[in-house]
């Protein structure tokens, strides 16, 4: 998929609607819970590398693994989720001097970034994804 088209998946309604959801959801939580390390700014950082990159991650992941290839695209992706999981977290508190909790960030970002990747990775409509997924139930 190219440049063009997967800028153009980002922009389904969906797509934008269920990732301003996440996104409250999370100022929501920096907002009423006192951690540390999380707070609005890291949301918007942590949030929009995972909505940019988490789609082509898992396809990337997945197409490679069909095929029982190793690729460069690979090394791009682990690169991509590390950075969206815990290399902005950790560049994003050091320039702030907070006080971090690395471990468990990196274990809790990283299941929410593959549940939004398998959910943003599908490449179609709402209405798409649902028949998708009423399908899959019905197998």
């Amino acid at each position: 998929m190219n440049q063009t088209l997967y800028l153009a998946d980002l922009l389904r309604p969906w797509k934008l609607l269920t990732f301003a959801i996440g996104m409250s959801w999370l100022i929501w939580g920096a907002i009423h819970y006192q951690f540390s390390d999380w707070d609005i700014g890291i949301c918007f950082v942590m949030g929009l590398s995972t909505y940019l990159s988490a789609p082509w991650c898992i396809r990337t992941i997945l197409k490679n693994y069909s095929e029982r290839k190793l690729s460069w695209s690979i090394v791009g992706a682990i690169f991509a989720w590390y950075w969206s999981v815990d290399g902005c977290y950790w560049v994003y508190h050091t320039l702030l001097g907070n006080t971090m909790i690395r471990y468990e960030n990196l274990l809790a970002s990283t299941g929410l970034y593959f549940s939004c990747a398998m959910i943003w990775g599908f490449n179609g409509t709402l209405a798409e994804l649902w028949r998708a997924i009423l399908n899959a139930r019905m197998t």
